[in-house]
């Protein structure tokens, strides 16, 4: 859902440009994540098991990041075409030498799939599964979220032990549980891969454990609102496969180092020297905070720097946490995009035909040095 209804009489939805009707307690279940504990259900999510010989092999080839290092390790990646645009972002865990868990959107399902499929030749020893009917995915996302599902485990969830990006089966109940420690939030938080027959017993005892902490079930508003307050972009939203990897702020994914490298590499590096020779990149995603709290954004609002246009709005929410509307934007300019353009910049968001001072950034507007996620 977009939002919980709470308790007591039936709340009106009425949608507005403004404030709609359920904004309360979008807020609510927003804030609830950012200060105790919040469940998200993410069953939607496109899932495949990636199994055989030769199963790592393949993965690393197709992804910017080196995921056939460790087992029991999440690695966030991007898949790229040869002129290195993007094509797929999504997670790659190794749960052995030959068993691998991709996860991607629902609206990356046919794409990650037939990708994965294209990439097979005669001799692979790989099969692919699609498991996305097989698992149910439960996040709990929150400061809390540790505290709570230490109380309905046996496995130690402390963080030297079950440190950020960890992915391993524990217990819950009379059910195990791939976990993952990984976020989309900001915040300290866990992934949890159910199989569809325990999945209500594990989310019962989910719930009844997190009553006391102020377990708040949250929508897809909320995960967006959260999302944009840290700058975390959504593939077929913020980006497509018209857009370099470079310019929307991935390329920290890349192992240019790894065995056999990935595909697109070549042109990332050519994309790289052509920007330090310029002195810089002319694109750059970018995050928008309007300045006064009332007005809301959409997306599609046009961006204007000192009197004139220089991009639209690729997505949009509101940041409870930061105090007004936010989204993210393709900054383009003849000049080089650095801290120097921005501070120079006089930036507006054209709203109605009314123009809202705001501020820009290149770093994540919520905590930028990654603190909470790593707590």
């Amino acid at each position: 859902p977009s939002w919980y209804c709470p308790e007591g009489p039936a709340v009106v939805e009425r949608q507005s440009f403004g404030r709609a009707s359920w904004f309360p307690h979008w807020e609510a279940e927003h804030l609830a994540c950012r200060n105790s504990v919040a469940l998200f259900d993410m069953t939607f999510m496109s899932k495949f098991a990636v199994m055989g010989r030769d199963a790592g092999k393949l993965l690393n080839r197709m992804s910017t990041a080196n995921v056939d290092g460790d087992c029991g390790l999440i690695t966030y990646t991007q898949w790229l075409n040869e002129r290195g645009h993007m094509e797929a972002d999504l997670t790659v865990t190794k749960l052995s030498d030959e068993y691998f868990l991709v996860i991607a959107a629902d609206t990356q399902h046919s794409q990650v799939l037939t990708k994965m499929r294209r990439q097979l030749s005669e001799d692979s020893n790989v099969s692919i599964l699609d498991v996305t009917g097989t698992y149910c995915q439960i996040n709990v996302q929150g400061p809390k979220s540790r505290e709570l599902l230490q109380r309905v485990t046996t496995c130690d969830l402390a963080d030297d032990t079950f440190p950020f990006r960890t992915a391993a089966e524990i217990d819950i109940g009379y059910a195990r549980v791939l976990c993952a420690r990984i976020t989309y939030v900001g915040e300290l938080g866990y992934e949890l891969f159910i199989s569809s027959e325990n999945a209500l017993h594990v989310y019962d005892m989910i719930v009844q454990a997190g009553a006391d902490l102020d377990l708040k079930h949250a929508g897809l508003r909320a995960l967006g609102s959260l999302r944009l307050e840290k700058g975390y972009r959504d593939y077929h939203v913020d980006m497509d496969n018209t857009d370099r990897l470079v310019d929307v702020g991935l390329s920290f994914t890349c192992d240019f180092e790894k065995d056999g490298g990935f595909v697109g590499l070549e042109a990332v590096l050519e994309h790289k020297d052509i920007a330090k020779a310029e002195g810089g990149l002319k694109k750059r995603i970018s995050q928008v905070l309007l300045q006064n709290p009332q007005p809301m954004l959409h997306n599609g609002e046009v961006l204007w720097r000192n009197g004139e246009r220089v991009s639209e709005i690729r997505s949009a929410s509101y940041g409870h946490t930061l105090g007004g509307a936010v989204g993210l934007t393709l900054l383009e300019s003849n000049e080089p995009i650095k801290k120097s353009f921005i501070e120079e910049g006089d930036w507006c968001v054209e709203i109605g035909n009314e123009l809202y001072p705001c501020s820009v950034s290149l770093r994540p507007l919520y905590d930028p040095k990654n603190e909470r996620i790593k707590m």
